[in-house]
């Protein structure tokens, strides 16, 4: 004889099954979301969270002033050993001298830094530089003294005025406080290259 089915226990029976079904379910998608939460959040972890570099680099105003100034000495520093090979007077071969000398130290502070600010400077003087050295090396007596003194002048103008920009508009304090400590030795340049050119003008060739 056959046992008669108990309707009741089996449809009990189906809710539980419906119901454990559902909750594996939904175990199963908490996994997934807190796995990809997991994994977002150890990305957001391994970010970088400063980069001063690109921060020195995307300056336009302070890169254009190490990067000028830098062409400047090193026109400065040629120039001064080209008047100490060339020059016809005393004041012209020690002005060079003083050029030579101090500019050389002063390559050596903006080269450091650059380097601090993970910025490359120029290697070699401007086209410009090079014409004009090269014309300043074809003359000779008190000509050479002139054209020397007279782009001497020309230089530390547009320095000052270079330097003082620096020192008043950009945002990096060492470059501002590098380009202010400079200003007055930068005067006192012009002043001695002036004197040079007054002395050579007042010369006959």
């Amino acid at each position: 004889m056959k046992n008669p089915i108990d309707f009741k226990s089996v449809f009990v029976q189906s809710l539980w099954m419906a119901g454990l079904i559902v909750a594996v379910s939904a175990c199963s998608d908490n996994k997934t979301v807190d796995s990809n939460e997991v994994t977002n959040q150890e990305e957001v972890n391994t970010m970088p969270t400063s980069d001063h570099t690109i921060v020195v680099i995307e300056n336009d105003n302070d890169s254009t002033f190490l990067r000028k100034a830098a062409e400047m000495q090193m026109e400065m520093i040629n120039f001064g050993k080209l008047a100490q090979e060339k020059g016809d007077s005393p004041e012209v071969k020690e002005f060079g001298r003083v050029m030579e000398a101090e500019n050389t130290k002063s390559q050596t502070e903006i080269n450091a830094l650059a380097q601090s600010k993970s910025m490359s400077l120029p290697g070699s003087a401007t086209d410009d530089s090079m014409e004009a050295y090269n014309d300043l090396n074809e003359e000779t007596g008190n000509d050479f003294g002139r054209s020397y003194s007279d782009r001497m002048v020309d230089q530390h103008e547009d320095a000052i005025d270079l330097f003082e920009n620096a020192a008043n508009d950009s945002e990096d304090p060492e470059i501002k406080a590098w380009a202010t400590e400079k200003l007055p030795i930068l005067r006192v340049q012009l002043k001695q290259a002036e004197d040079c050119k007054e002395q050579s003008d007042n010369k006959t060739s």
